[in-house]
């Protein structure tokens, strides 16, 4: 891109992006709490947070500054353990999410770039994917294999791709006509040259908007997942929290209420940051560049 006959640096157009996000505090702000959370997660095992599996305080605590969120039907500390549920959660989130935008982008590049029948195949097989209902895949494969973090994180993102297949096919299929693209097939540059240095970088960003959406969507499924018995028994997943609490949520409601509303801030989150996003991720942004 250039900017008065000169080319504009990635710093310059970081600039520019971060300007037009900055422009609600409600994104600002989304991201910052978003980032706390993440920053928490990560650190979870070196904080001085109580173990999230010990059995070792009394039932039912009442929050307290000791324990902020109060104790389970077990006595673990529920803070602890929703700082750790926050781990598998952003974990499913983020690779669930990454691996629907690597087939989506794969599938929507190819098939918006060579069209004919490459295009309906991949358009077909497209189609057909968005028919599986994810939910009873993993129930099913739960069944035949056992519950597993790794399945589940897979399943989700191999089924949610579609969405990012037709964004980045239809943005394809307009950037492949333009100059600079037609310019490097008259110079002779391979297909694969054209493909992944010039059409897909430049068709990619409505998919990044879309693929952080979709870290909202792989959580919620893996906490519904996980409330039903499904999940995996290993790690700590706030459905399972919501799930061990609710028998308990009229005598005792702190039990249940803050890893759902864990779930409900952290959702919310990423979905004000998806659409911050996706104002300045649309192709219409680029043009300020120019």
């Amino acid at each position: 891109m250039r900017r008065r006959g000169r080319r504009v640096s990635s710093l310059e157009k970081l600039k520019v992006y971060w300007q037009i996000y900055s422009e609600s505090r409600a994104h600002v702000i989304a991201l910052i709490l978003f980032l706390i959370e993440v920053i928490l997660a990560i650190l979870a095992p070196y904080l001085p947070l109580p173990d999230p599996y010990a059995l070792e305080y009394p039932l039912f605590l009442q929050p307290s500054q000791k324990h902020p969120f109060g104790t389970d039907s077990m006595g673990r500390d529920i803070f602890s353990r929703v700082i750790w549920g926050a781990r598998t959660s952003l974990e499913v989130g983020v690779i669930a999410a990454g691996i629907s935008a690597l087939v989506g982008i794969l599938v929507g590049a190819i098939a918006g770039y060579y069209g004919g029948i490459i295009d309906d195949i991949l358009s077909r097989i497209t189609d057909v994917f968005l028919m599986i209902p994810a939910f009873f895949l993993i129930l099913y494969v739960a069944a035949v294999y056992g519950a597993n973090i790794y399945w589940m994180m897979a399943i989700i993102g191999l089924t949610i791709w579609p969405s990012n297949a037709r964004i980045m096919r239809a943005q394809v299929l307009s950037l492949k006509e333009r100059e600079f693209v037609q310019a490097e097939i008259v110079m002779g540059a391979s297909n694969f040259r054209i493909l992944f240095h010039h059409v897909i970088p430049n068709a990619i960003q409505p998919v990044l908007a879309n693929t952080i959406l979709q870290m909202a969507r792989a959580i919620i499924m893996e906490a519904s997942l996980s409330y039903i018995g499904v999940g995996d028994p290993n790690t700590i997943s706030w459905g399972r929290m919501i799930y061990e609490g609710q028998a308990f949520i009229a005598t005792y409601p702190w039990v249940p209420l803050f890893p759902g509303l864990a779930i409900a801030y952290t959702v919310f989150l990423i979905n004000v940051i998806g659409d911050g996003l996706s104002k300045i991720l649309a192709p219409r942004i680029g043009r300020r560049l120019v």
